[in-house]
């Protein structure tokens, strides 16, 4: 009788749209279950905070979202709080009840063997658009910079005595990125083909084919196109390379704080989550190779 009273306190006295009331009484009747199942009977005025705890990690267990769970402590919190306002109980057992943190996104990214195409299989062309644009791509790959920071790279960052590129990231904080033999390569291929084609351009490293800099759309296209080519991924933007960096580095045993220096992050937190990805990347990985992985008890 309480939560049918509850359910008309709500549709005519505070005039709840339709919608909330319908999924408010679905929420109560799936938590009503849920503790007739683990105590045998209903009873709100003796729910404890203990049983609601238990009924949020069900819920968890079950797969269910953050926001679906957060959702429905919502509808049992004005539930109780009605309660409390009646004089059925002199406490809400949720009054201590923390929300639940919605986890991080764990990021998106290519995969090794993908990247591994798209740069030594897809043929780009030798002209200056072709040999920019896989630039474009080995460097996001190869150092994991925000496209910001690639459309803001100058000549006089690029420093191939000391194989250096020095980036200018958020809040103008300075970095270093080391690269390697294939990136210098195909640099220097790009300067190149961009003194003959397009004339000598300063301060830009990376421009148009009139010599003008390149801006982020045109970046985001080149981008997309490419990946398009090798990966069936919804995202495929310059972020995802980052991504695409951060998880091959941590998944080939780099230091989590050489790969914070890397990306320019200021927190280690910001950079934590890539060892998330990498484990499973690797779990993965073993489940796929190795002989034993799917072997059967007594098989």
């Amino acid at each position: 009788m309480m939560v049918e009273s509850f359910m008309r306190y709500i549709r005519y006295e505070k005039n709840y749209s339709s919608h909330t009331v319908i999924s408010y009484e679905n929420d109560l009747k799936q938590f009503r279950d849920f503790v007739e199942r683990e105590t045998g009977s209903f009873d709100p005025t003796i729910v404890d905070r203990d049983i609601v705890r238990n009924w949020m990690v069900a819920l968890s267990s079950d797969g269910i979202a953050v926001s679906s769970v957060k959702r429905k402590l919502s509808a049992l919190r004005s539930f109780f709080k009605y309660l409390k306002k009646e004089g059925k109980i002199t406490e809400s057992p949720l009054c201590l009840i923390s929300l639940p943190k919605a986890g991080k996104k764990l990021p998106v990214f290519v995969r090794e063997d993908q990247m591994d195409c798209l740069i030594d299989d897809v043929e780009f062309g030798d002209d200056f658009n072709g040999v920019r644009d896989r630039l474009i791509l080995l460097m996001f790959y190869s150092t994991g910079m925000r496209r910001a920071e690639l459309i803001g790279l100058e000549d006089n960052d690029v420093d191939f005595f000391n194989s250096l590129i020095k980036v200018t990231g958020k809040g103008d904080k300075q970095r270093l990125i080391p690269f390697g033999e294939e990136l210098r390569d195909l640099m220097k291929a790009y300067l190149e083909v961009r003194g003959r084609e397009v004339g000598r351009v300063l301060p830009a490293f990376f421009v148009r084919d009139n010599g003008e800099p390149l801006y982020p759309s045109l970046v985001y296209k080149i981008v997309k196109r490419y990946l398009s080519i090798v990966s069936s991924l919804s995202k495929k933007s310059p972020h995802v390379l980052r991504h695409t960096f951060a998880t091959s580095m941590m998944a080939n045993g780099a230091d989590l704080s050489a790969v914070k220096a890397l990306l320019g992050h200021s927190t280690l937190s910001s950079t934590e989550v890539y060892t998330h990805v990498s484990s499973l990347e690797i779990m993965k990985n073993y489940k796929q190779a190795h002989p034993r992985a799917h072997k059967e008890k007594g098989g």
